[in-house]
């Protein structure tokens, strides 16, 4: 990695790209340490505690949501309408057309993304207000709450309305952030956000715990420095377990038969189909971790339900015995649903069948699609016991290093964090090949 950034810098156009896409993380790194007037901060901090989907969200921010600054709700608008405008794509003809028509195509599924993106933002900028407001005038036995009223002539309306706009705004300024790295820098700029986030909040973390080390402005503890190194071994340790699954792939070898068109001869070669253990990312995580933390969320919006959200916490919270079976089978459920989404037998099975090869040993048409399939499901089996188990161990390793690093390194920060690294990785090669390719004629 340090090395393809070296060469990268070396050639003038991608240096220029390098730089583009740094600026912009710069920026939106500014934008999460902007305070917005009107807000008491720690009401966002007790709020996140305790939620495991707040505290994932908060992550991938950077600690913005917990802050309670500009750029609260980051990139999880976004994130959240692109699953959305896929998951139709897959169930709606029209959606599905508009798929298929290339560069126009792709516009209007853009275009249908960000209107989604703005939608949703309003919906969680609502919630996140409600939410934290009431947890706010709870704790002080009827208080304003999140939202300083005084600020708007004493309208609990007007200030919400003012926080919808300022995080909705915000929202789609890193949405635009994001789209100007794909276009203009290195990489895509929604994958690089996210990562970035990540990396800040762990470096926070880490940050404060040198801070105790030192004695800055906390009481001396020395011995933490070895909490610190255990910590770093553990982060190695399974990031290289993490990365070395993430490349690992089934490669299912395809013939191609000759074939003469005219006075030229096609195929008579060989190649592969790469089937992914891990073909479906984080996204199985995501959405297991935003389910089972959902009706949490729901009934935090309505006091009346103050009594089930007391046995859900009871019984559903971060480490019981039922959050944990929940959670591995909706891990095991959308690890089978993303797969299915990501890798369609049938396409595959046709496409190889329409330019003439063949799987040898298996007839091309409905016998290839069902040997897909049953290669498939068994890759994903595999993928899905590894993010069931990746769901867990971070967590527990981390706790030998001291119970304030448990949550530096969430399993889908993890995850997320080795495959954009990767795939940024790969961008960067890709295009320096094209720079410095010289063609046949030299």
């Amino acid at each position: 990695m340090l090395e393809t950034i070296k060469n990268a810098f070396r050639n003038k156009d991608i240096r220029k790209k390098l730089l583009l896409t740094f600026l912009i993380l710069l920026i939106f790194r500014l934008g999460c340490y902007i305070p917005v007037p009107g807000l008491v901060r720690s009401s966002f901090e007790s709020a996140i505690t305790g939620n495991d989907f707040l505290a994932l969200m908060s992550g991938i921010t950077g600690e913005a949501l917990q802050n309670g600054t500009l750029f609260a709700l980051g990139i999880g608008p976004y994130i959240n309408a692109s699953i959305i405008v896929q998951l139709l794509t897959v169930g709606i003809p029209a959606l599905e057309r508009w798929s298929k028509q290339g560069e126009e195509g792709t516009k209007k599924l853009t275009n249908l993304t960000r209107i989604i993106t703005i939608v949703l933002a309003v919906v969680q900028s609502i919630g996140i207000i409600v939410l934290f407001g009431s947890n706010t005038a709870a704790a002080n036995d009827g208080a304003t709450g999140a939202i300083q009223t005084s600020l708007f002539f004493d309208q609990m309306w007007l200030a919400g309305l003012f926080m919808t706009v300022v995080y909705t705004a915000g929202a789609c300024l890193v949405m635009w952030l994001g789209e100007r790295i794909t276009d203009f820098g290195v990489g895509n700029g929604i994958s690089l956000i996210i990562f970035i986030g990540i990396l800040s909040t762990a470096g926070i973390a880490i940050v404060d715990k040198f801070k105790v080390v030192f004695g800055i402005g906390v009481t001396q503890d020395v011995s933490q420095i070895w909490n610190i190194v255990l910590f770093l071994v553990l982060a190695v340790v399974i990031f290289f377990a993490v990365t070395y699954v993430d490349l690992a792939e089934r490669k299912i070898p395809v013939q191609y038969a000759k074939q003469v068109r005219g006075t030229k001869m096609y195929g008579g070669q060989s190649s592969v189909i790469p089937m992914k253990i891990t073909g479906g990312g984080v996204m199985p995580l995501i959405f297991s971790f935003a389910i089972i933390s959902f009706p949490s969320m729901i009934m935090s919006l309505v006091p009346a339900w103050s009594d089930e959200l007391e046995w859900w916490s009871a019984h559903f919270s971060s480490g019981t015995v039922w959050y944990i079976l929940v959670l591995a089978v909706l891990i095991f459920a959308f690890a089978f649903f993303y797969a299915q989404i990501q890798f369609n037998p049938e396409d595959v099975s046709k496409s190889i069948q329409q330019n003439g090869g063949f799987i040898q040993g298996i007839r091309p048409g409905k016998p290839t699609a069902q040997y897909l399939k049953k290669i498939n499901n068994r890759i994903t089996l595999f993928g899905a016991i590894f993010l069931t188990l990746m769901a867990f161990i971070p967590s527990i390793a981390f706790a030998w290093a001291g119970q304030d690093l448990v949550n530096v390194f969430s399993t889908t920060g993890i995850l997320i964090v080795v495959e954009v690294a990767l795939e940024f990785d790969k961008q960067l090669q890709s295009q320096i090949m094209m720079k410095n390719y010289k063609g046949f004629l030299k």
